[in-house]
C-alpha cells in the first residue's frame, strides 16, 4: 500500500499550526518504511518553506538509551531544523505554542564547512565543526499523548518544537564531550541529570552516525548549519509553576555554561 505523502504532510502542517494533535499518523502498519516517513517529512519542510520558513540545520533524537525508553522508540530519529523554531535565550516561551512539550539538554554544533556522506568519520566531524554551544530543545509531538513509533516521529520533523541556544561558544579542544555532566533545573531545582557520554559515547560520534544515516536519502550538511546531536538526559515534561506562574527553565553543562528561558502561561 503506497503512502499518501501529500495527505500526511498536510495533516502535520495543520496540526502544527493549530497546536492540536492528531490521534494517529503513520504507525508501523501497511508496510510503511523509514524512507516513506522521511519523504513525508521533506514534504512538510517544503510546505513550510513555501510559507516563508527556511532550513538552518538538522537534529538527531533518541540516540541516548534514556530517551528511547522514555518515549518507547527503539531507534534514533532525525529531522530538519527550521529558522522559525529558534527562540531567544532568557525570554518567555509561551505554553500555548505547544501541545505536550518536554525539554532536553544538548551540546549543539555549528559547522564551518560542508559535511556528509556514507563514509564520514569522527575525524571528518572534528574538522568540520566550528564551535559548540549549550542548547535546550523543546520536543513536542503532533500525535496525541506521544503515542508514537519511529515512523510517526520521523515524519513529524523528529518531534522538534523549538530550540534555544546559550553560551559561551566553545571550540572542541576546550571541552571533553566524552564526559561532561549536564543538568536541567526548573526554578532552581534539579529535575534531570545526565552526561554527554550518553550521546552515542560522544556527541561527535553521534554526528558521524547522523551523516551516514541521512546520506541514504541524499542529504548532507553545509557550512553554517546548526546540528543537534541528541539529548544527554531523559527529557523532562515542561510544567508551569503554582497557580500557572512561569517556570524558569535552565540547562547547564559543568565547567562550560548554561542556557535558559521562562516557560510562560502566555495568553
Amino acid at each position: 500500500m503506497s503512502v499518501d505523502t501529500e495527505r500526511l504532510a498536510a495533516t502535520i502542517v495543520e496540526a502544527r499550526g493549530a497546536r492540536s494533535p492528531v490521534t494517529e499518523l503513520m504507525g508501523a502498519g501497511d508496510g510503511n518504511t523509514l524512507r516513506d516517513a522521511f519523504r513525508v517529512q521533506q514534504e512538510v519542510v517544503r510546505r513550510l518553506v513555501e510559507r516563508g520558513d527556511r532550513p538552518v540545520g538538522f537534529k538527531l533524537g533518541n540516540i541516548a538509551k534514556a530517551m528511547q525508553e522514555k518515549f518507547g522508540v527503539d531507534e534514533p530519529d532525525y529531522g530538519y531544523l527550521l529558522a522559525s523554531q529558534f527562540l531567544p535565550e532568557g525570554l518567555p516561551v509561551s505554553a500555548v505554542d505547544f501541545i505536550e512539550p518536554f525539554v532536553e539538554l544538548e551540546p549543539a554544533f555549528i559547522l564551518k564547512k560542508d559535511l556528509g556522506g556514507p563514509t564520514v568519520t569522527v575525524a571528518d566531524v572534528i574538522s568540520a565543526v566550528e564551535y559548540t554551544v549549550p542548547a535546550l530543545e523543546i520536543i513536542d509531538s503532533r500525535v496525541k499523548d506521544w503515542n508514537i513509533g519511529i515512523h510517526d516521529t520521523l515524519a513529524d520533523l523528529g518531534s522538534c518544537g523549538a530550540v534555544i541556544i546559550g553560551g559561551p561558544p566553545r571550540r572542541l579542544h576546550e571541552l571533553n564531550l566524552a564526559d561532561t555532566a549536564g543538568e536541567v533545573r526548573f526554578d532552581g531545582e534539579i529535575v534531570a541529570t545526565g552526561n554527554t557520554k550518553a550521546v552515542y559515547g560522544n556527541p561527535l560520534s553521534a554526528l558521524m552516525w547522523l551523516c551516514r544515516r541521512v546520506a541514504e536519502y541524499g542529504v548532507s550538511f553545509k557550512a553554517g548549519d546548526f546540528i543537534l546531536p541528541g539529548s544527554c538526559l531523559a527529557a523532562e515534561k515542561l510544567t508551569l509553576g503554582p497557580d500557572g506562574a512561569s517556570t524558569e527553565v535552565t540547562g547547564s553543562f559543568a565547567g562550560w555554561g548554561e542556557v535558559s528561558f521562562q516557560y510562560s502561561p502566555g495568553i
